[in-house]
């Protein structure tokens, strides 16, 4: 008699960069929850240890030496090419003044959310199986632009062209493209924001979204739908109509994120503020009925 053994199903693998916190962490633990082999990348050693059972790789993206080492490393504990690669790591800082403009900031935001992706692309794209799927974290701030975003906006405008231009160039070697458009996602780092975020979700909800679209091979894996929907919308009105509504009074609130989290400056808190303001200077006109209104000439 003729005994069937079942087949051996392989471990599937995936590389994740940003795995320290936020989105990157809470992928790295549901991937291996799913029993997938994962290799968690990051800077913070300590935060990383938090993955048992993952291969920890702590390096700096931005630094292309070290993007070359760790590759050489994961080739080594391959067993076969990479299933997934999700390029998850960046960050994000504001221009305050755009008379004066920053430089030297947007270069630091370039290079990590552009450049330093172009390192990894060059190091783990060739570690991907045929069949396999490469990830980008985009953001969903590239539907329209928003006021001081002008470094991370074209950062992440960069990378929606850049996955765009891979999928027609990697089709050929059978591996797909995503680009991953979040909107406000809560993390450690947007914790700290003290102006609203709406239709704000969690690292776990990002998660789900973000496996269930690649499984899927969705090109452009965007949520929460209804805002960024919403946004899309509002993109397709005339332009001088979305700039009223995506303008802001000036702020010195800067941000900064390194989980691929999209975290734009809101209007909230100063038009708050502003409204107090509106509502004392209607209480003293009360207080003082005589008070003549001034005129210019």
């Amino acid at each position: 008699m003729n005994v069937v053994k079942p087949e051996h199903k392989p471990q599937q693998s995936v590389l994740i960069t940003g795995a320290s916190s936020g989105i990157g962490m809470q992928l790295a633990k549901d991937y291996q929850a799913e029993g997938w082999q994962v290799f968690a990348c990051g800077r913070n050693q300590h935060a990383l240890s938090q993955l048992k059972g993952a291969e920890l790789l702590v390096f700096d993206i931005t630094n292309n030496d070290e993007v070359k080492v760790q590759a050489a490393i994961v080739k080594s504990k391959l067993s076969a090419p990479l299933d997934l690669v999700i390029l998850n790591a960046g960050s994000c800082e504001y221009i305050n003044d755009a008379v004066n403009f920053d430089g030297e900031l947007f270069e630091r935001v370039i290079r990590t959310n552009l450049i330093a992706m172009g390192y990894c692309l060059a190091a783990f794209t060739p570690l991907i199986a045929k069949g396999g799927r490469l990830a980008l974290m985009g953001s969903s701030a590239v539907y329209l632009p928003f006021p001081r975003a002008e470094a991370y906006g074209a950062s992440k405008a960069a990378v929606q062209y850049l996955a765009s231009s891979l999928a027609i160039d990697l089709k050929p070697h059978d591996i797909g493209v995503s680009v991953i458009c979040p909107g406000f996602v809560k993390t450690p780092l947007t914790d700290k924001n003290d102006f609203s975020m709406p239709m704000q979700q969690t690292s776990e909800q990002a998660s789900i979204a973000i496996r269930k679209g690649l499984h899927k091979g969705v090109r452009e894996i965007h949520f929460p739908k209804r805002f960024t929907l919403l946004l899309k919308f509002i993109s397709l009105l005339p332009r001088g109509i979305w700039e009223r509504l995506s303008s802001a009074p000036e702020s010195d609130d800067t941000s900064l994120i390194e989980d691929g989290t999209l975290d734009l400056p809101a209007k909230s808190k100063l038009q708050s503020s502003q409204s107090k303001s509106n509502q004392q200077q209607i209480k003293d006109k009360k207080a003082n009925p005589k008070e003549k209104q001034k005129v210019s000439p």
